[in-house]
């Protein structure tokens, strides 16, 4: 944004005053006395000839008589309003009329003042000073509106340009999650990413480690907006499955690829949250590395909400101790904690986004409330799930623009 502008002031040179009077000498005679004072003094002799000049010329100030042959000093006033000029012109009125319905009247069509006739020039002076304050007020006005209005338009482009950014980070951020299904001839995942802004932290992804097993995780960064946005997008990356060598939950051995113990994976995750990325913000992580082929499951919990096991006949059960977030302590240790799928089985690991979901209230679904959801979903399976999950949540807290982000990862074994 520029700084230091001033918007310009506009209109007739200040000082400007049009004198209207079908009087000769009563027009010479004001005429006079405020070129005596200092202004720039214009006459007319009827109401028409003093519209003409003022069109032409403009003027700060209009001092008529009101009775006038012709246009009268009402019609004059109200001719000049009816213009429509940006500039704020003051009009006082000379009238030997005292009655209060005259000056209702003369108010009614845009007067600003009333002098009585004959004038004194001492109480003309002081009218006069009185509509020039007025008028630079208005002048003030005006020049900061004219400043406010181009500071707005500015102010509209750069939130336009950081709209369409953040739309853009949008795209991009989900493009981390390249895949929302994937099928195994064992079983499927299936997760979910909705953001309550245009970007979010909550991250959510799968990756092959071998032949059999799989890496699947979910993890949260404190805060929302860019910045953890960003932190997102570097944590994803140290679990991307596009290169073995760089995901931190993969080691490599002489015969290959193996799984890395989930808690070494979040003292790696913590260790270098703390060393390398330095950051302010910290994370809550759920990782798991799932053996497909007979279910078996080894998890770690780092202050993310409980990941939950559905079984086939619908029960529900809660998994972990809660840990430690990642990125809060140095010498913080985490540890693993088994489980055991069954064919019909699936494993949930869910935001805080959706146990913390208010209702109108501000009550809080918590686990017992997302018990009850996924005990009503137990015959749902895969998308139908997931889109049923959101309209769930949706009819608890009213509305579907949640307030946090939501994110959710699951493994259905079918054994």
């Amino acid at each position: 944004m520029r700084q230091g502008r001033r918007a310009p002031v506009s209109g007739p040179h200040a000082g400007t005053v049009l004198v209207v009077d079908d009087s000769r000498a009563q027009r010479q005679l004001i005429c006079a006395s405020l070129r005596k004072w200092g202004y720039n003094a214009l006459e007319a002799g009827s109401g028409a000839e003093a519209l003409a000049l003022f069109q032409q010329h403009g003027a700060d100030l209009i001092l008529s008589d009101w009775m006038m042959p012709g246009m009268t000093g009402i019609e004059l006033c109200r001719a000049i309003r009816g213009l429509g000029r940006q500039e704020y012109v003051y009009f006082i009125l000379f009238t030997a009329r005292a009655d209060k319905a005259a000056v209702a009247e003369g108010l009614e069509v845009g007067a600003d003042d009333f002098l009585s006739k004959p004038v004194d020039p001492g109480e003309l002076r002081a009218r006069i000073k009185a509509g020039e304050r007025l008028l630079q007020m208005e002048r003030e006005l005006r020049a900061k509106n004219v400043l406010l209005t181009e500071t707005l338009v500015e102010l509209r482009g750069l939130y336009d340009s950081l709209d369409r950014d953040l739309i853009e980070a949008r795209a991009l951020q989900q493009s981390l999650l390249r895949e929302r299904q994937r099928q195994y001839p064992t079983g499927r995942i299936n997760m979910l990413l909705r953001p309550s802004g245009h970007i979010g932290g909550d991250m959510v992804g799968c990756f092959d480690i071998d032949d059999r097993h799989i890496g699947l995780y979910g993890f949260d960064v404190s805060g929302h907006g860019v910045a953890s946005a960003l932190l997102t997008a570097r944590l994803a990356g140290l679990l991307s499955g596009a290169s073995a060598e760089q995901n931190i939950a993969i080691g490599i051995g002489d015969d290959g690829p193996r799984p890395r113990p989930p808690a070494q994976v979040a003292e790696v995750m913590n260790r270098l949250l703390l060393s390398e990325i330095q950051t302010e913000r910290y994370a809550t992580l759920c990782y798991a590395h799932i053996d497909r082929l007979n279910g078996s499951v080894r998890m770690v919990q780092a202050g993310h909400p409980y990941p939950v096991v559905q079984h086939g006949d619908g029960r529900v059960t809660h998994l972990g101790q809660g840990g430690l977030p990642i990125g809060l302590l140095a010498d913080a240790c985490y540890d693993d904690f088994q489980a055991q799928l069954r064919p019909g089985d699936r494993l949930f690991m869910i935001s805080d986004g959706i146990t913390e979901c208010p209702n109108a209230q501000g009550e809080e679904l918590g686990q017992m409330g997302l018990q009850m959801i996924l005990s009503r979903l137990a015959g749902l399976r895969g998308p139908a799930m997931m889109e049923a999950l959101i309209w769930e949540l949706a009819r608890w807290a009213g509305h579907d623009d949640f307030t946090d982000d939501i994110s959710c990862a699951v493994f259905e074994f079918d054994g």
